[in-house]
């Protein structure tokens, strides 16, 4: 029996730097939120899983309820930190590129790719393994959803990236090897 993966990327929220982990959807955001919730019921989800930042949480936090479970929240799904410092809106684009495209290198007080990708990608491991045969969501981040579904397929890069959206939803369908045999983009 295949394992399936729903990487839900968070809703539209507001940018209030500083305030990473508390930052909750906008009014787009819940609606969207709602619309996940009636996009996804039927697909009989079993586990929720979670980055601990609350645009995370809240984007499928309705989904969840609608389906009688609860959240687990696990830290190594946050969201990448790019640097220490702040960027800057007119280089975003540019340091997010030298990123993904050398997968060692961070920005001082940042994290690579490869040590993002190495966190986040170890839950999703064990979460092949423990919930084997079942369907798993998980609440996460542009970033994050990008480097876990490149541990499996390297075509998924900066590119695939910027051509997400917030939210976004991708279905990954797992064999029994825990191989990647299928991704369906399901949100619009």
């Amino acid at each position: 029996m295949n394992t399936c993966i729903y990487f839900i990327r968070h809703a539209e929220s507001v940018y209030i730097e500083g305030n990473e982990r508390e930052r909750g959807l906008t009014d787009k955001g819940m609606k969207d939120a709602a619309a996940i919730r009636e996009l996804l019921l039927g697909e009989q989800i079993d586990v929720f899983v979670s980055s601990p930042y609350r645009r995370a949480v809240h984007t499928i936090q309705e989904l969840a309820d609608a389906a009688g479970q609860s959240i687990l929240i696990e830290e190594d799904l946050r969201e990448r930190q790019l640097s220490g410092a702040d960027v800057g809106k007119d280089r975003f684009m540019e340091a997010k590129r030298k990123v993904f495209e050398e997968p060692d290198f961070s920005f001082p007080g940042g994290e690579s790719s490869r040590e993002a990708q190495n966190r986040a990608g170890g839950v999703v491991a064990r979460l092949l393994q423990q919930y084997s045969g079942k369907k798993i969501g998980i609440g996460t981040h542009g970033d994050i959803m990008t480097l876990m579904m490149n541990r499996y397929d390297e075509k998924y890069g900066y590119d695939f990236w910027r051509s997400t959206t917030m939210p976004d939803i991708y279905k990954l369908k797992f064999d029994r090897n825990d191989m990647l045999i299928e991704v369906t983009r399901l949100w619009k």
